[in-house]
């Protein structure tokens, strides 16, 4: 475990937990903004998809490219280049005169938000140990859903007194703001652990994992339940502002209260713990992603409130399970951490952008679409679950 020289406990957490929030933040919050933007580029609307699913496969690129590379050249100087590289994309996007150079921009940006993100969870890993880590993993989750929860709101906000603009400028600060926190950053892995063969073959350390069975089967198992997440988050306003018939700002209320919500899965866990087996963590989990399906099958077409209602528990859920996932790989990993948190964070985004294209399928119906991607993803995670030894979690 390294010592910080100008970061302390307190102050890691937080710096930990401000990069996690560059990726919801990249996406939450310029949604309000999308019509506006369509209409002054004169796109369609799947040309301003681009710009979020251009996103999503771009940041799951650098996730795999950047593990093995800060596994090479260390956290530090991949996280001020990464940092660097989203200023300058975020400046792009927000200075963007077409929807080809914002697009262009929101690919640069991604690439940057991975790397970011891949070094945030190998700096857990080395910076903290044992119970302290578990604590941390459980914390930063927790105050991640800030980003979610907030989004939204302050891009609603933006868009009463500035233009889709805002939004970018904004990301732009933020990305100046970690860019100054990586120069405070003692460097995390001593040279003497770096993997010291050639770059292109730093990759192969990638095929190590996927050899890996029992860790790829809890981080799949485990990783799942990104995708009906993602796809709500892809649905929700076709189903909140269309069927529903909500305002832009009331939707944004109920985005932001089921990302709270979010907030109460990592200290669940916390309390879980030490009271209950992983393997009855896992049955509490997987029973209360049943119950929450059944209710968006069933409730969720009625009335924008059971429709929130319904989701909530699995968002609860869904919550717990990354930091208790989490904690579980870390626990699997002895070297190339990098490469493992690029392998877990790929995964993750991997199955998260497949449920967001199911979420956005023609559906007849979105509420009872997303039901039935519950259904699914709990079966096959059930059944990966079932795969493993008994004694595997």
């Amino acid at each position: 475990m390294v010592q910080q020289k100008h970061l302390g406990t307190n102050a890691m957490v937080a710096f930990i937990t401000f990069m996690n929030m560059f990726i919801p933040l990249s996406i939450d919050l310029y949604l309000p903004a999308m019509p506006q933007m369509g209409a002054q580029f004169g796109a369609g609307s799947a040309l301003v998809g681009m710009t979020l699913t251009a996103f999503f496969f771009f940041f799951a690129v650098s996730i795999v490219l950047f593990g093995p590379v800060s596994d090479k050249y260390g956290r530090r100087p991949v996280l001020i280049a990464s940092a660097a590289l989203y200023v300058a994309a975020s400046l792009i996007c927000a200075t963007a005169d077409s929807i080809y150079v914002l697009i262009a921009g929101r690919i640069l940006q991604a690439v940057g938000a991975g790397a970011i993100i891949t070094v945030a969870t190998a700096l857990i890993k080395e910076c903290f140990e044992g119970a302290l880590m578990t604590k941390i993993l459980a914390v930063t989750q927790a105050l991640g859903v800030i980003a979610p929860m907030a989004a939204p709101i302050i891009g609603g906000v933006l868009l009463t007194f500035t233009s889709w603009h805002g939004a970018f400028y904004l990301l732009t600060v933020l990305g100046l703001l970690n860019l100054a926190l990586a120069f405070l950053l003692t460097e995390t892995l001593p040279r003497g652990e770096r993997y010291t063969g050639g770059l292109l073959r730093s990759m192969t350390l990638l095929a190590g994992f996927l050899k890996y069975r029992r860790f790829m089967c809890i981080l799949v198992m485990l990783s799942l339940l990104a995708a009906p997440y993602m796809a709500y988050l892809a649905v929700s306003s076709f189903v909140y502002v269309d069927e529903f018939q909500l305002t832009p700002q009331a939707y944004s209320y109920y985005f932001a209260v089921n990302s709270a919500a979010a907030v109460l899965g990592p200290g669940l866990y916390l309390r879980l713990k030490p009271r209950m087996t992983n393997n009855a963590i896992l049955r509490f989990s997987f029973t209360g992603v049943f119950v929450s399906a059944l209710s968006v099958f069933f409730l969720g077409h009625i009335a924008a409130i059971f429709m929130l209602l319904s989701f909530l528990p699995f968002t609860i859920i869904e919550s717990m399970i990354r930091p208790f996932g989490m904690d579980l790989l870390l626990r699997e990993v002895k070297e190339n951490v990098g490469t493992a948190s690029s392998v877990i964070n790929f995964v993750q985004t991997l199955l998260g952008s497949i449920g967001m294209m199911l979420g956005t399928l023609p559906w007849g119906d979105f509420v009872q679409g997303l039901a039935i991607i519950m259904f699914v993803v709990l079966g096959l995670a059930v059944a990966f679950w079932r795969i493993l030894p008994p004694k595997a979690i």
